[in-house]
Protein backbone atom coordinates (compact mmCIF):
# COMPACT_ATOMS: atom_id res chain seq x y z
CA UNK A 1 0.00 0.00 0.00
CA UNK A 2 1.61 3.29 -1.02
CA UNK A 3 1.67 6.24 1.38
CA UNK A 4 -1.02 9.05 1.05
CA UNK A 5 1.00 12.24 0.34
CA UNK A 6 -0.05 15.58 1.47
CA UNK A 7 0.25 18.53 -0.95
CA UNK A 8 3.38 20.18 -0.53
CA UNK A 9 2.76 23.94 1.16
CA UNK A 10 6.06 25.56 0.24
CA UNK A 11 7.17 27.73 3.37
CA UNK A 12 7.57 30.99 2.08
CA UNK A 13 10.56 33.83 3.75
CA UNK A 14 9.71 37.13 4.24
CA UNK A 15 12.08 38.34 0.86
CA UNK A 16 9.86 35.75 -0.98
CA UNK A 17 6.54 37.21 0.23
CA UNK A 18 7.88 40.84 -0.44
CA UNK A 19 9.12 39.78 -3.84
CA UNK A 20 5.31 38.34 -4.59
CA UNK A 21 3.29 41.42 -3.60
CA UNK A 22 5.92 43.95 -4.82
CA UNK A 23 6.57 45.61 -1.14
CA UNK A 24 9.31 46.07 1.04
CA UNK A 25 10.47 43.23 3.94
CA UNK A 26 9.33 46.07 6.68
CA UNK A 27 5.82 45.83 5.17
CA UNK A 28 5.50 42.38 5.40
CA UNK A 29 7.11 42.32 9.46
CA UNK A 30 4.56 45.16 9.73
CA UNK A 31 1.64 42.66 8.57
CA UNK A 32 3.27 40.00 10.34
CA UNK A 33 3.38 42.04 13.70
CA UNK A 34 -0.71 43.21 13.39
CA UNK A 35 -1.15 39.91 12.68
CA UNK A 36 -2.89 40.30 9.59
CA UNK A 37 -0.91 37.85 7.68
CA UNK A 38 -0.78 34.57 9.30
CA UNK A 39 3.46 33.45 9.70
CA UNK A 40 5.29 30.97 12.25
CA UNK A 41 8.92 30.98 13.41
CA UNK A 42 11.15 28.30 12.27
CA UNK A 43 14.35 28.93 14.15
CA UNK A 44 14.65 32.53 14.41
CA UNK A 45 12.94 33.43 10.80
CA UNK A 46 9.40 34.41 10.27
CA UNK A 47 7.92 31.59 7.27
CA UNK A 48 4.69 32.30 5.84
CA UNK A 49 3.02 29.14 4.16
CA UNK A 50 1.85 29.67 0.66
CA UNK A 51 -1.75 29.12 1.37
CA UNK A 52 -1.71 31.55 4.24
CA UNK A 53 0.07 33.96 1.67
CA UNK A 54 -2.63 33.12 -0.45
CA UNK A 55 -5.89 34.14 1.74
CA UNK A 56 -4.01 36.64 2.72
CA UNK A 57 -4.20 38.26 -0.91
CA UNK A 58 -7.74 37.75 -1.67
CA UNK A 59 -8.88 39.06 1.78
CA UNK A 60 -7.31 42.47 0.85
CA UNK A 61 -8.76 41.87 -2.62
CA UNK A 62 -12.18 41.92 -1.24
CA UNK A 63 -11.61 44.60 1.21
Amino acid sequence: MAPTALPPDRLLTIEDVAATCRVSDKTVRRWIKAKELAAGKLGNQWRITQKDLKLFILERREA
